[in-house]
Parts: C-alpha cells; structure tokens; sequence
C-alpha cells in the first residue's frame, strides 16, 4: 500500500479536476483518547465518497450525513459548503464522546476546507510523487493555498491565522535478500505503508519470490543502496547471512540518512559482523552505533513469520520514535536469557536445580 496521505491527496485532486465538489478534513487538536492522530486527513466527496480517516469511522458518518444529502435529493440543505475553512469539534461531551466512538470522553478538532483548488492539489501531489518533502500552508481567514520545500518534518501547527503541516514521500524500506523472511517482512511493510524494495543478486532466490507490490532487483546490493538514496524516511536491513552481500551493503547505507540500518544475524554474528568492518573498512565503534543487530525486539520467535514481526515491531518503534525497554532489545534480552539459564542450573527430569 502506498503513503496514505498521499493516496488522499491524489484522490482528491481527481474528484476536483472531474469537477466534483470535495472538501478535506485535518485533524488539528485532541484531547485525551484519540483513535487518529493530530495530522491525519480524509477527503469527502460530495457524492459521499470517502478516502482517509480522521476516526474510527463515526465522525466520518457524521460528515457523510451533514455534506452529502442534498447530492443525494433527500435533504436540500445539507451540502457540502463554499467559502474559507472552518472548524469542528467533536466529543466535547461524554454523551458525544460515546456517540462519536471517541475512547476515553476524548475530543478532536477538524479544519475542513472546502473545494481545494486543484491547482495547488496537482502540484503537492506531483512533488511528493517525486520525492519530495513539502510544507502546506493554509490561510484560515481565506483558504488561501501556498506549498514550498521542508527541510524536515515538522509537527503540525495553527498559529497566526495559517494551518501549516507538513506532508513527506512515502516511507521506503530495501530489504537485502529475497529469501522466505524477507517475504514476510515485505508483505508487513506494504500493508504498514512502505514502498518496499528487494535486492538479491542470486537468481535460485529472485526465481521464486512470490510478494506483489514489491519491486525486484537483480544488482549488486551495495550499488543498489548507493542508487536508492535512501533518506529518513528509509530503512535498509540485510537479510542474507552473507557477508559477500551484506557488508558492503550495510557499509554504504550508514553513509545515508536512513531512520534505521540493521542485519540479521545472532550476537556472535553481529560481533563478527562489527569486527570485519573495523579491520576491512576502517570504520570505529563509533562509526558502527547506528548498525542494528541482532535486529527485532524479543518476543521468543523462531519461525520466519514471527521474526518478521519482530523486526517490523522495532522499525515501527524506531520510526515513531519510540525508545524500547531494554528487555524487549534481543541481545539484550537473550544475554539475560543465558544468564539466568546457567544460574539455574541442569534440568533433571523437568525440574531444574539451583546453584
């Protein structure tokens, strides 16, 4: 699956250059529980199409009702409005909260614009197609439109009569390798919302790839990093085992901006990994802290599916910013693993003894 936001933005640029009357909806402020975060967009249709989501469905319902009944004949009066944007709040009661399906008594508020042009929809559209990281400013007293080049990501703001947010490529993940847990692991960042891209040289491997959605290369893995670009919003994790095309893989992705860099492999391989590039590369410690490995967090997996989902799990962790407990890092959970398997000794019969 493609970037969501941008999967709205195209979606709404056609409904405007068909002529269809459309309007977009922001999230710009919670409080407490909320099922969308500050950001999220849906656009509306007025024949009550919908792409995007700003709740888990109800607010969508409310919007549906309130903006398309006169397309539909039944309600002259409802329609989708003209004119600048304006805002709208919901659950700002516990009667509305529950009625909205908003947790908690949470509350949120929405800037909804009102036809954007389609101008200014096409150009934001052709720019993030192409790569790009662009900041939207919306005039709230005139709806007004203006787009320019981010230098990175920022939270979204209402502040001195604009809306400014910023909306990026989507996320690309290359993945080294096209063996059974690579399959997995592309098939989760697909449906995540990455751009996924396979790299693996060897034709026994490539021959029997079988995920949809995920585009297959057959060079050399460290020129195919060198020629992804990769920026932050990339990742890169080497999957073969095989240091012939993971090192020089790796070696070139900790040149780039990429949000996560890792390699499959146990601890003994991790360090035997970091060790090869100290001696063969010249790299320092130093140079190798944003190395991932062993990659995942722990959750006791053994099967490829489920070391995919680990793997996935810490990605996700390390693109939200999330900072995981250590007991979830898998070298350091299987040292304490080993440590308190020695500390309790020989199993005899089912029941292991102390020392």
């Amino acid at each position: 699956m493609e970037n969501i936001d941008v999967m709205v933005l195209r979606t709404l640029r056609d409904w405007r250059a068909a002529g269809k009357r459309a309007l977009l909806a922001t999230v710009v402020r919670t409080w407490g529980s909320s099922p969308r975060p500050v950001g999220s967009i849906m656009a509306l249709a007025e024949d009550g199409s919908v792409v995007g989501s700003v709740s888990g469905g109800c607010i969508e319902d409310d919007l549906i009702y309130r903006h398309t009944r006169a397309y539909s004949g039944k309600e002259p009066g409802h329609q989708i409005p003209s004119g600048p944007p304006s805002f709208v709040k919901y659950g700002v009661t516990a009667d509305e909260a529950h009625r909205f399906g908003l947790p908690c008594g949470g509350t949120l508020e929405l800037l909804l614009e009102f036809d954007p042009d389609v101008e200014s929809l096409q150009a934001l559209v052709q720019a993030l197609e192409q790569g790009r990281l662009m900041r939207r400013t919306v005039q709230l007293a005139s709806g007004a439109v203006s787009l320019a080049l981010a230098e990175s990501p920022q939270e979204l703001s209402v502040a001195g009569g604009a809306l400014v947010n910023t909306f990026g490529p989507e996320y690309r993940m290359l993945l080294i390798g096209a063996g059974q847990l690579t399959e997995y692991l592309a098939t989760m960042a697909l449906f995540s919302g990455f751009a996924v891209t396979v790299c693996d040289p060897r034709e026994e491997y490539r021959g029997s790839w079988s995920v949809a959605g995920a585009r297959v290369v057959s060079d050399m893995p460290d020129d195919v990093v060198t020629a992804f670009h990769a920026d932050r919003r990339s990742c890169v994790v080497a999957l073969t085992h095989d240091p012939k095309l993971d090192d020089l893989a790796l070696l070139e992705a900790l040149k780039t901006d990429a949000f996560y860099v890792g390699a499959i492999g146990s601890r003994r391989n991790n360090e035997a990994r970091h060790q090869r590039m100290i001696e063969h590369f010249d790299l320092t410690p130093a140079d190798l802290q944003r190395l991932r490995g062993p990659i995942g967090i722990y959750i006791g997996s053994k099967t490829p599916a489920e070391i995919a989902v680990s793997i996935m799990a810490e990605i996700l962790a390390v693109k939200n910013a999330v900072t995981l407990p250590r007991d979830m890092e898998v070298a350091a959970a299987k040292n304490l693993r080993a440590v308190q398997a020695n500390d309790a000794g020989p199993v005899v019969c089912g029941v292991s003894g102390t020392r």
